[in-house]
């Protein structure tokens, strides 16, 4: 028996969770046309709940809608990128400072406990687990500084560059370089150190842009 399409906001929010993914995994790339009775179709939800979900990711910057054309996956170019990263840079340096000031003995135990899984990842030559990982990494800060203006901001400018950050995860040796910087956050908000934390999350950034460049040349 056909399964009843989701709707309403169950249907939208599933409609969000497949898009989004579907962006990380490279199933929709930037440009691509999206038909809402087809999107619909192949997540299971009706219409209505995909039309509102892609009104949803045009205003997060993740579609644009071209006149006469209907929705794209829109394309971010890398100055764009390097403009983003570089707001993020100031916001990610927060709330690492702020997760240093409020972090608990279990919150700091479980940030060392990423890091170990982080350093096995790119042992281990894995770099899709540590791109997932890395996600968690800075999730996690987030949820430690408790600074909710700061943590939604962050998830709209990452969502815009999701594509590029995971090209670059993806990069021969970039896990390599990255990893220090991941772990010189973890350390400094371990030692309940703002200043450091927020310098290790900003030199981190700082190095992000350095790579989004390099992509150009």
């Amino acid at each position: 028996m056909p399964t009843t399409p989701k709707e309403g906001e169950a249907g939208k929010q599933a409609a969000l969770d497949a898009l989004r993914a579907a962006l990380m995994a490279g199933d929709v790339v930037p440009g691509q046309r999206l038909v809402e009775a087809e999107l619909a179709e192949t997540f299971g939800v009706t219409r209505a709940s995909m039309r509102a979900a892609l009104i949803d990711l045009t205003a997060d910057g993740l579609v644009e809608r071209i006149p006469h054309r209907g929705a794209r996956v829109r394309v971010v170019s890398i100055e764009e990128a390097v403009a983003i990263t570089e707001c993020r840079m100031v916001l990610e340096g927060l709330c690492a400072a702020k997760a240093a000031e409020k972090a608990t003995d279990g919150d700091i135990e479980g940030l060392r406990e990423l890091g170990a899984r982080l350093r096995a990842a790119v042992e281990d030559g894995e770099p899709m687990k540590y791109s997932a990982l890395n996600r968690e990494l800075h999730r996690t800060v987030r949820e430690i500084a408790g600074q909710p203006v700061a943590a939604e901001l962050l998830e709209r400018l990452h969502g815009q560059i999701v594509r590029h950050q995971f090209q670059l995860s993806m990069r021969a040796g970039r896990p390599h370089v990255s990893l220090p910087e991941h772990l010189a956050i973890i350390e400094a908000i371990a030692a309940r150190d703002p200043e450091a934390a927020e310098r290790a999350a900003r030199a981190h950034l700082r190095s992000v842009i350095g790579a989004l460049r390099e992509t150009e040349s």
